[in-house]
């Protein structure tokens, strides 16, 4: 016979209950309560009946996560997280891609208000191209459970994002103390690729040349088409070809500083010894380019953590003001960069 949430609460010695918040990944359960629970389903081969549950708790224990470029390493090393801890709730991700179609965000919403997902997690690039910029001045009693990650800066829902700012101007003030003052920015938000994400770096880009007393040269703020290796090549060696020699290149994601640091070498000259070289978000490739890349890192795992958190306790409950994280940064140093004599 098939095993129901009461065997499974007798074999664990736990309530029904904490049995259905296990399974459901809403609501906290402790380590070792959860473990207990999960070894009492494993061994009780325990199949939920999902139409019945949906029809009781009007749930459907999916819920949708969508990210401007799922191909990028970053979108990847992300959605690798999202998808463990989203399993670990008890959740089933639905992927989308929404940077070249915002209208997407629309439909992932309407997936939400229709109740064929839980709740949403948005990575939008702008808030005027995002499909939240259509309940400004209605209220969120419009949208379904929704959690933004990214710099959008939006007090609609909830938010999880590292700040882009002070990071920025954390790592520029780590190549000025290296004893670099003719710094170039890749990703900059002048250009055609312009994102929350990109404003927000090159303020505390600016911000930090401004505490040291140094100028911003404009010519030495390079955009990019697209935030790619190729892109960032093909930028890179351009300047490198008509003359332009920065002490560093502050790129505005390690993606960027790959590109960067192949275009560099290509051209003759040596990272960081030429030109020095930094990246940000600290991907797995990254630590592994020659030379590995000093970057900006943050724990993405946390970062997940904290975002399904949001997004359980909304589905919850949706009263309530929304509620911004901040994940803690750090400078990591490796070979890309170094201080000059």
């Amino acid at each position: 016979m098939r095993a129901t949430v009461k065997d499974v609460a007798a074999l664990a010695g736990v309530s029904p209950k904490t049995v259905s918040n296990v399974i459901n990944g809403v609501v906290f359960v402790r380590p070792d309560t959860r473990h207990r629970v999960e070894t009492a389903l494993a061994e009780l081969d325990y199949v939920p009946n999902l139409s019945a549950r949906g029809l009781r708790t009007g749930r459907t224990g999916s819920i949708a996560l969508a990210f401007p470029d799922l191909s990028t390493p970053y979108s990847a090393e992300m959605t690798h997280w999202f998808v463990e801890v989203a399993h670990e709730r008890g959740w089933s991700i639905q992927l989308e891609q929404t940077g070249s179609r915002p209208e997407r965000e629309g439909e992932l919403l309407s997936r939400g208000k229709e109740h064929l997902v839980d709740g949403l997690v948005l990575n939008p690039i702008t808030l005027d191209a995002s499909a939240l910029s259509s309940a400004t001045g209605v209220g969120t009693d419009s949208l379904p459970p929704v959690v933004v990650i990214g710099e959008v800066e939006q007090t609609l829902v909830d938010q999880v994002r590292v700040d882009s700012v002070a990071a920025a101007r954390d790592m520029t003030a780590h190549l000025i103390a290296a004893g670099h003052r003719r710094i170039a920015t890749l990703g900059d938000s002048a250009g055609q690729f312009d994102t929350a994400t990109a404003r927000a770096r090159t303020r505390g880009f600016e911000l930090a040349m401004a505490e040291a007393g140094l100028p911003v040269d404009r010519a030495l703020q390079y955009s990019c088409p697209e935030w790619t290796s190729a892109d960032a090549f093909a930028v890179v060696r351009a300047a490198v070809d008509r003359g332009d020699r920065p002490d560093a290149i502050f790129c505005f994601t390690d993606s960027l500083a790959i590109g960067a640091v192949s275009a560099i070498t290509s051209a003759g000259l040596r990272v960081p010894d030429d030109v020095a070289v930094a990246g940000f978000d600290d991907i797995v490739d990254g630590r592994f380019s020659v030379p590995p890349l000093t970057t900006v890192t943050f724990d993405k795992r946390h970062y997940v953590d904290r975002t399904l958190e949001l997004l359980a306790a909304r589905i919850a409950d949706r009263q309530g003001a929304a509620e911004l994280v901040l994940v803690p940064h750090e400078i990591v140093v490796r070979a890309s960069t170094r201080g000059r004599a």
